[in-house]
């Protein structure tokens, strides 16, 4: 009767104790602080699913007379003026590699320059994003003097510029450069602008295509 006892005692503690492992595991397996980071070098490939969380700040009116926006990237900072006057100020993140101009296509800077909005996009993959005008004028004669772009390939980024459409973004110089949401804890683009979802929110609301932007190193 005492074995008996004890067998049953035994059975009951081993039962209990893979339990307990089992559900350690689990909690192991699904906790976010066990989940693989991504590398900074790529950013998600899915969006990050988040709830938006809508601005604290004062509303401004709309239309904004005149907008442009400044990003300054040593602050990492994106400014948003209307009629020549601040209206809102926002941390961005940037490429990969944050120092120095975009040069070439995977090289993970974000341009530099003075560039314009060409499209903007409410299903992106980001959350919102704006096309910036990248390459621009400065861009395509470097590129054609450096060998990395044609003749041909130079005259249809000019074109493309002076019409205000969007310049090829196929060519060796890169191309693809938003302003976008997702985040801006880290640098961590291929070469665009991020922002928080609720500041993109508010900046998409407020610029339309053809929106000045000038990239500050």
């Amino acid at each position: 009767m005492k074995n008996s006892t004890s067998m049953l005692a035994l059975l009951i503690v081993c039962v209990v104790a893979t339990g307990y492992a089992a559900s350690e595991g689990y909690a192991r397996s699904t906790s976010p602080a066990s989940a693989p980071a991504h590398s900074v070098k790529s950013p998600p490939e899915t969006r990050r699913t988040s709830t938006v969380v809508a601005s604290t700040q004062v509303p401004f009116k709309l239309p904004l007379v005149a907008p442009k926006i400044v990003v300054t990237k040593s602050a990492r900072r994106l400014e948003l003026y209307a009629d020549g006057k601040l209206v809102r100020t926002y941390t961005v993140a940037l490429g990969f590699e944050p120092v120095g101009d975009k040069a070439r296509q995977g090289d993970g800077r974000t341009p530099e320059g003075d560039f314009y909005v060409y499209t903007k996009n409410d299903k992106s993959a980001y959350y919102l994003s704006l096309g910036l005008s990248y390459p621009n004028e400065a861009d395509a004669a470097r590129g054609l003097r450096d060998g990395l772009i044609s003749r041909a390939q130079y005259e249809r980024i000019r074109r493309a510029i002076r019409r205000k459409t969007a310049p090829p973004q196929n060519t060796a110089l890169g191309g693809l450069i938003f302003i976008h949401g997702n985040g801006a804890r880290r640098d961590w683009t291929l070469g665009c602008v991020a922002l928080e979802d609720a500041d993109v929110r508010e900046l998409f609301d407020a610029v339309p295509v053809g929106t000045a932007v000038t990239i500050k190193p």
